[in-house]
């Protein structure tokens, strides 16, 4: 858009250098204002003046109006010749003036209907310097087709531009706020200089001691060198700062809101004005004091400067070795510690007894008491919290001072008033032995304290400071030596906390002014830190309220006890403290309502109690599909079919996955695992050309610098195995958590110092399957139907990897410390995906800066194909990246589509083998919940050990053990006995003291699961690992897999792997089940589905044979021998099988002999169920049905037809109400079975009349025909079967559902057999042939019972079997 018309109205001292950025930026600028001497200005700096308003927005795309009031926006916008009459159709004005949101939202309404102009308000913040050099901070709000139309306009002007949601308005909401804090810290800044100058402090001095101390604000640091100089030039009038805070004041009282401070500062400028005052520089409201008190604040020059003398000090500093330090708080364990790390010895003392426990753990000496750190001492540092507490350490019972040595040092870095130096350092001059006092408050909170960076302000006697220098550098950043002897540097910290403690109230008032008006309170928060309202307690202090964690750095009550004390003073220097005293009175009500303990900046909970408001910026809770539904349609075109094109052209590069816990393939398939990263092992997957292959790196469960190391040694063997594979290029792609725990930025920086610089980092962390969503930058956790920020989830309290940013530009500035802030991480919108495209995803990638992090938002697997498709368009180009990603970037990068979950019989399992292991140590409370659930609704079949954390993790290597071997013997005796095992850790999350410690908790925790794994002699039918790093541990360790398969998944987002032929079994099912995905049933689901299956019906295995075009035998049975021949067959031949007793053989066997065929049947393989044949007696039936057979056979072919029907009627319901299925016979065979004979003359075939009206009135699941076959063995001429009538009750049994059953199969050809089957026989009775092998191998002499018995199965298991072959069974187990 450079090079586009801009009109620009408003060339004040602010308006004019926005104005010269835009040219320089290379727009064509035309510009108005009512100074003739402004426009003079602009168009000697090249931009195009014109004689109206109306001629400056003449054709101009954007118009920009920078006046000071809403009256004078009306005039040049609808006075004469104002803009609007020369602005085009659809245009859009930038407002960037300091006006109320109702006047915004006002004036946009009413554009709307003038030719559809567009508003942008964008108020600006940054004073005329910045305006010039285009480092503006702007807060823009407004319709989005406004933003885009104006964002290259803003950004030309702006060195931060924020956009602020919520519409027009929202933007001049967040200006209002920015000033109110402005606005009181230039009236508290005018109150400081006037005390310090009344105090005796040169004012230029304190100047620059302030703006490095805690006291500085962005306004002291602009404003003050005015007053300091008594230049009042106007760049931002007085009366400005009149008008804003009666915008601000106006606006409170609307909302009933009190702003006490911002009252008073009001009030300030108005005195000023009244004064004369209100066209000169606001700054000069410093003038009422010196008209009101006769105080002058122009610096005279000293000709010293503090940081020189105190270089000087330090040099000439006498050698110190033994320091005593009383009060040992926030602030002087940190100071205490940091003189430890110098070298010198330190003896504290403080009344809190943990505090000198933690103090000796850091290498100090602690004493009883102050007289005993003193003895000895050569300096002694008191740092407590009050003149009482000092007075009581140095001249108390058990007090310093009767202690010290002759000639010792006292260095007082307490906060107390400069009256109280000065009579102490009279009082240890009477003591008469040589006892110097140096008076040396510090400034810079906690952390400086511990890192020896504090801001000191020390004041004494040459000789007290040349004893004391070197020591007060060692805990300093910035050390000034103050003239004026002790209590100087009192005077100075004194202001220094005037300021401090106005500006923390002041950000309390301004924070919970913006939670009343709606403002997101973290954008305010990023906002106000980069604009003129910005100060160092507002950094410092907001981000507690932020977090609603008042944790006490620094407690309400020391503010109480500072501002009194500089209330105290002033009081006696009759200097009046307006601001400073509201500040006092905010912070005596924090105390009085309880708060005193908590950290200072809990006074913002006067406002949360009084008004109801919330400034904690917690990330609202999104409802799910509203959210989903209110985002632009997908792209209307699936890029996958063209990343298959760059794919299969060799244009796109392999992927290299290094996973950092092996759930990282929970979205691929047909994908090759590597566990080891040898040069021969990456050459031979690279010469394949895969376009992706994971390395299991397990990095997640290894300290920091063990993943770094491990990363650099894995992409430099990366590296040369590409290099000497020809024309092969690579992505390395750090694939890990969804909830954004692992090693980040530590991996990335590992990977990047090997494979060299890329254009930029891509974070990508969506993955559907865990209801992972990144929407405006914000990482979302689906809980339900809501979507819950990241940092608000269990994930982010993470022992080892916890965070608090949900927004991922802030969670990257969190995680590199501030090395990448939050400002520079770009991101790809989802509008930019779901509007443009591929193309528009390239061209953002191609633009970016080299060396960028950028932010991948998605809210569907769609969204990150386009991504993934604009990615590779841009590599083509030339450009680099290395991914952190979740598991879906890489099946949307790769073109892999999902695919049904698989189930057990894809991989060849089937039925009832060993029993299936599941090892549970995954911690997260959503695993915890999952194995709930999994007990309740497996339980019944699941065995279940528990593995005691304390035993393998804390106790002695003995009890350890003992764990360990009684998990591996239980578990080996249930795998045995076919139940599916639970080993799981107890529940109790055991964490070490440090992020380190926890890791090596859970190190020993993973270590003993994968010995128990190791130990297990069983083969499992598959294995199921809960976690990532159980999941890895237990591949790599336990089963010693190299490599694995990534055969699909066993739910959505739980990957299914195939172990190499080198791992301990070879080819066993491998799950992978991440610790935080699917909801509280998911676990139980997979573990059903890898059951193994219910004992099937007789008429499933009937069903089934119909679908595949077989039969299945049904064996008679008579002992366990037979039975034992039968399973065995079934399971060698992967064959269903059924069964069979005959009434004879129950009348021998009874129950016993049922219950030995339905405990094969459970415990079998394969589907195998249990049938009672020939059921001739009511009384022994109906008994039957309670045996837990599965089916039986109700044989009235004896009777007449009527009697049949009834008979069979009668017990078909009966079974079928308890879910048996029921086989019938119609008409009746000849010969003899089991001692039953059926003469020849009795015999009779099947009538096709009779059948159908049989079928329809029994009901009957299964039909034995008699088509010639015969009981026994057949007559020499052999079998005479009807297949003609076969064929006709195949037709009619099959329209009622009704399956075809052949008694007397033994003896029939295998031709004949095929030929019943291809007529719908599904079922044959087997039972002569396997008699006369069991007799035959009676006939057999051999040593033993047993041996007969042995032989005995093994003649009957070959007649099965080769029965099942002619079946067509054989292989058709499911």
């Amino acid at each position: 858009m450079a090079s586009a018309k801009v009109g620009f109205i408003g060339l004040g001292s602010m308006g004019l250098g926005m104005a010269s950025s835009l040219l320089r930026a290379g727009f064509q600028v035309q510009a108005y204002d009512v100074s003739q001497l402004a426009m003079k200005r602009f168009n000697e700096c090249g931009g195009k003046i014109t004689s109206t308003a109306a001629d400056a927005s003449k054709d101009a795309a954007v118009v920009v109006i920078m006046v000071t009031n809403s009256n004078q926006v009306d005039n040049v916008l609808f006075g004469t010749n104002g803009a609007i009459s020369g602005l085009s159709n659809g245009s859009v004005i930038v407002l960037c003036s300091t006006v109320s949101p109702a006047y915004v939202q006002k004036l946009g309404k009413s554009l709307t209907g003038e030719k559809n102009i567009l508003l942008v308000d964008a108020p600006v913040s940054g004073g005329f310097a910045r305006a010039a050099s285009g480092g503006l901070t702007i807060m823009p709000s407004g319709a989005s087709e406004a933003l885009e139309k104006a964002r290259p306009v803003l950004s030309a002007m702006s060195e931060k531009l924020f956009i602020v949601e919520d519409g027009i308005g929202a933007g001049s909401k967040v200006k209002m706020v920015n000033q109110l804090l402005a606005g009181v810290h230039i009236a508290a800044a005018a109150e400081a200089m006037v005390l310090g100058a009344r105090a005796g402090i040169n004012t230029r001095i304190l100047y620059d001691i302030i703006s490095n101390a805690a006291g500085s604000s962005w306004v002291f640091a602009d404003r003050v060198p005015q007053m300091v100089n008594g230049d009042y030039t106007p760049h931002s009038a007085l009366n400005i700062f009149v008008k804003d805070l009666g915008i601000v004041l106006d606006e409170a009282k609307s909302l009933a809101f009190p702003l006490p401070l911002t009252a008073i500062a009001h009030q300030q400028f108005i005195h000023g004005s009244a004064c004369g005052y209100g066209e000169e520089a606001d700054a000069a409201i410093v003038k009422i004091w010196q008209r009101t008190a006769g105080v002058n604040v122009v610096a005279l020059d000293e000709g010293y400067s503090p940081e020189q003398i105190a270089h000087k000090v330090i040099t000439i500093s006498n050698t110190v070795e033994h320091i005593g330090f009383i009060g040992l708080g926030a602030m002087g364990f940190g100071m205490a510690t940091q003189l430890i790390k110098s070298n010198y010895h330190v003896c504290g003392f403080d009344v809190y007894e943990p505090t000198l426990s933690r103090f000796a753990k850091e290498g100090g000496l602690t004493g009883r008491s102050p007289a005993e750190v003193a003895k000895g001492a050569e300096v002694l540092i008191v740092m407590v919290t009050n003149e009482k507490q000092a007075e009581s350490a140095l001249f108390g019972d058990g007090g310093a001072v009767a202690a010290l040595s002759d000639g010792a040092s006292i260095v007082l870095c307490s906060t107390v008033s400069p009256g109280f130096i000065k009579e102490l350092e009279k009082r240890l001059a009477d003591e008469r032995r040589d006892l110097q006092l140096v008076d040396a408050p510090v400034s810079g909170g906690v952390v400086k304290a511990a890192s020896g960076k504090l801001t000191i302000m020390a004041a004494g006697t040459d000789e007290a400071l040349n004893r004391t220098g070197a020591i007060l550098s060692a805990l300093s950043e910035k050390l000034y030596i103050i003239k004026g002897g002790a209590g100087a540097g009192s005077s100075v910290k004194m202001v220094n906390q005037l300021l401090a403690g106005v500006h923390i109230a002041s950000a309390a008032e301004a924070m919970a002014f913006g939670a009343r008006l709606g403002l997101n309170t973290q954008n305010l928060f990023d906002i106000i830190s980069n604009a003129s309202g910005n100060s160092w307690m507002f950094g410092n202090r907001v981000p507690h309220m932020l977090e609603n964690d008042y944790t006490p750095h620094s407690a309400i009550d020391i503010f109480v006890k500072d501002l009194g004390i500089v209330l105290h003073e002033s009081r006696g220097l009759k200097i009046p403290l307006h601001i400073t005293a509201a500040a006092h009175q905010q912070f005596l009500l924090s105390s009085a309502a309880g708060w005193g303990r908590l950290d200072d900046a809990a006074v913002v909970k006067i406002f949360e109690k009084l008004t109801g408001v919330n400034v904690e910026a917690k990330l609202p809770v999104l409802p799910k599909e509203e959210t989903l539904k209110s985002l632009p349609p997908e792209w209307h075109v699936d890029p996958t079919e063209e990343i298959h094109r760059l794919e299969d052209n060799g244009v796109a590069k392999t992927l290299v996955v290094l996973d950092d816990d092996p759930t990282g393939t929970q979205t691929v398939h047909g994908v090759t695992v590597l566990t080891e990263w040898s040069f021969e092992s990456l050459v031979q997957q690279f010469r394949k050309r895969p376009s992706c292959f994971f390395i299991l790196t397990n990095s997640r469960a290894l300290s920091t610098e063990k993943a770094i190391l491990l990363t650099k040694e894995i992409c430099t063997n990366v590296k040369i195995a590409a290099a000497s594979v020809e024309n092969i290029g690579y992505t390395v792609v750090l694939r890990g958590d969804s909830t954004l725990r692992g090693h980040f930025p530590e991996e990335a920086d590992a990977a990047a110092s090997v494979i060299g610089e890329t254009d930029a980092w891509i974070l990508c962390p969506f993955f559907l399957q865990g209801g992972r969503y990144t929407i405006s930058d914000v990482h979302y956790v689906a809980d339900g139907n809501r979507l819950v920020p990241a940092g608000r989830t269990e994930f982010a309290k993470d022992a080892a990897f916890g965070y608090k940013a949900s927004n991922l530009r802030e969670w990257v500035e969190e995680k590199t410390k501030g090395r990448v802030s939050a400002t520079s991480v770009a991101s790809v919108s989802i509008e930019t995906i779901r509007n443009g495209g591929p193309d528009a995803v390239c061209q953002q990638l191609s633009n970016l800066q080299k060396g960028s992090v950028c932010v991948v938002n998605a809210a569907s697997e769609r969204d990150v194909s386009v991504f993934a498709a604009g990615m590779i368009k841009a590599e083509i180009k030339g450009k680099r990246f290395l991914c952190r990603t979740a598991a879906s970037f890489v099946s949307a990068r790769i073109g892999i589509k999902p695919k049904d979950a698989i189930t057990p019989r894809e991989l060849g399992i089937f039925g009832k083998q060993n029993g299936g292991l599941i090892v549970v140590g995954s911690y997260v409370p959503k695993t915890t919940k999952q194995v709930e659930e999994l007990k309740a609704q497996c339980g019944h079949f699941l065995k279940s050990i528990e593995v005691r954390v304390d035993a393998i993790a804390l106790k002695s290597e003995k009890e350890r053990e003992e764990e360990i071997n009684r998990t591996v013997e239980l578990a080996d005796i249930f795998l045995k006995s076919r139940n599916d095992t639970l080993v799981i850790t107890s529940r109790e999350l055991v964490k070490g003291s440090s992020a380190s410690e926890s890791l090596a908790i859970n190190s020993k925790v993973s270590s003993a699961l994968v010995e128990i794994v190791r130990r297990i002699q069983i083969r499992p039918r598959y294995l199921l690992a809960k976690g990532g790093i159980t999941s890895s541990d237990l591949a790599t360790k336990a089963m010693g897999a190299r490599h694995a398969e990534v055969v699909g998944q066993a739910l959505a987002g739980v990957p299914l792997w195939q172990l190499g032929p080198e791992s301990r079994h070879p080819g066993v099912p491998y799950i992978v089940f991440p610790g935080n995905v699917g909801g509280n049933d998911a676990l139980a689901q997979v573990v059903k589905n890898w059951s193994p299956p219910a004992r099937p019906s007789t008429r499933d295995l009937l069903l089934e044979a119909e679908r595949g075009g077989y039969a299945v035998g049904a064996f008679n049975v008579y002992n366990l021998e037979a039975v034992s021949a039968v399973v065995a067959a079934a399971e060698a031949e992967k064959s269903p099988a059924i069964l069979q007793i005959h009434p004879s053989a129950l009348k021998h066997g009874g129950l016993p002999l049922v219950a030995c065929c339905v405990s094969a049947a459970e415990h079998a393989a394969v589907p195998i169920t249990v049938h009672i044949d020939h059921a001739t007696d009511k009384k022994e039936l109906i008994e039957t049905l309670e045996m837990g057979v599965d089916s039986v056979m109700v044989d009235g072919s004896h009777l007449p037809f009527s009697e049949n029907v009834s008979y069979t009627k009668y017990i078909t319901d009966m079974a079928h109400v308890k879910g048996m299925t029921v086989e019938a016979e119609l008409g009746r065979l000849s010969g003899t079975e089991d001692n039953i004979t059926v003469e020849e003359y009795e015999a009779k075939l099947t009538d096709l009349t009779q059948a159908e009206e049989f079928l329809s009135q029994t009901g009957v699941d299964a039909l034995a025909v008699c088509i010639g076959n015969v009981h026994g063995k057949y007559p020499p001429t052999g079998p005479n079967l009807k297949l003609d009538l076969l064929k006709e009750l195949h037709f009619l049994a099959s329209r009622k559902g009704v399956m075809l059953v052949l008694h007397g199969a033994s003896g029939l050809s295998e031709e004949l057999v095929k030929a019943c089957i291809d007529f719908g026989v599904r079922k044959f009775n087997v039972n002569t042939e396997v008699r006369s092998a069991y007799m035959n191998a009676l006939q057999t002499p051999k040593k033993d019972l047993i041996d007969v018995m042995s032989f005995a199965r093994e003649s009957m298991q070959a007649v099965v079997a080769e029965k099942m072959h002619i079946f067509g069974s054989a292989g058709k187990a499911y």
